[in-house]
């Protein structure tokens, strides 16, 4: 039995002179790529010039909207109300996708970014915001986010198609949500755990939370960090893994 999956990776996140991110070496092995659009990380240029990575390289493009916040990375949660986040949202896919016509390519997706996509799994409001923001620029633009959440939930709500996502190299809690990177345990070092833990996921539609609860699970594109030379390998490592199992490696556009 053969399978099709999405690999993706937030990128784009260098900021005027600071670098952050292995863009040049990452696309090489992704098929998908979540844009920064200038709210948590990224600015014009760097925008540019990662849709053109992309573009070389044959991997789609998606927004990557995340909270107002450079200083925090996106990853402070805001108290922001349901028109402030649809508004943020949208203005940021607006962004990335003029970017992406610009260079001759439609944009794919869209995955909240850090703190928003965090609050967006549990809370009904926030989640609706981002569909109906996403829905408002292009209703066939496909919403990322994990399977069983509030984002999912609000995606179907407005119409749009939803490509379930998992981590490469994150643990999850019993309940199903990534387990905070503030505390210990919640990334993944080991590459051949990480490789078989997502073969795992693939083809038997479970995993193992930090306290061995099975969870279910459907895989539709799975996300790999390039923000370190070790990551880089990594990718490369879980691509090879992937299609010597019989797993092929596609745009989720291609088979949602």
């Amino acid at each position: 039995m053969s399978f099709k999956v999405d690999l993706n990776s937030d990128i784009g996140e260098s900021f005027g002179a600071y670098k952050l991110g292995m863009d040049e070496e990452i696309v090489k092995y992704i098929s998908s790529a979540n844009i920064a659009c200038g709210f948590h990380a990224g600015d014009p240029l760097v925008m540019d010039r990662t849709v053109m990575h992309c573009s070389n390289n044959g991997v789609a493009v998606g927004a990557h909207p995340g909270f107002p916040d450079l200083i925090g990375f996106g990853r402070r949660n805001l108290d922001a109300s349901f028109d402030e986040v649809k508004a943020y949202v949208i203005y940021q896919i607006g962004a990335l996708k003029a970017f992406a016509e610009a260079r001759g390519l439609r944009l794919q997706h869209v995955k909240a970014h850090g703190a928003l996509y965090n609050m967006a799994a549990v809370d009904e409001k926030i989640a609706l915001a981002i569909a109906e923001a996403i829905a408002a620029v292009d209703s066939r633009l496909i919403c990322v986010g994990m399977a069983g959440t509030a984002m999912e939930r609000a995606a179907e709500k407005v119409g749009l198609k939803f490509a379930c996502e998992v981590f490469a190299d994150r643990n999850l809690n019993p309940d199903g949500t990534l387990v905070s990177r503030k505390l210990p345990g919640a990334m993944i070092h080991d590459e051949e755990v990480a490789c078989a833990r997502v073969l795992k996921m693939i083809k038997e539609g479970v995993v193992e939370a930090v306290d061995g609860t099975l969870l279910k699970v459907r895989v539709d594109t799975i996300c790999v960090h390039g923000d370190n030379p070790k990551a880089v390998e990594f990718a490369k490592k879980l691509k090879m893994t992937l299609e010597e199992n019989s797993v092929e490696v596609l745009p989720m556009g291609r088979f949602l």
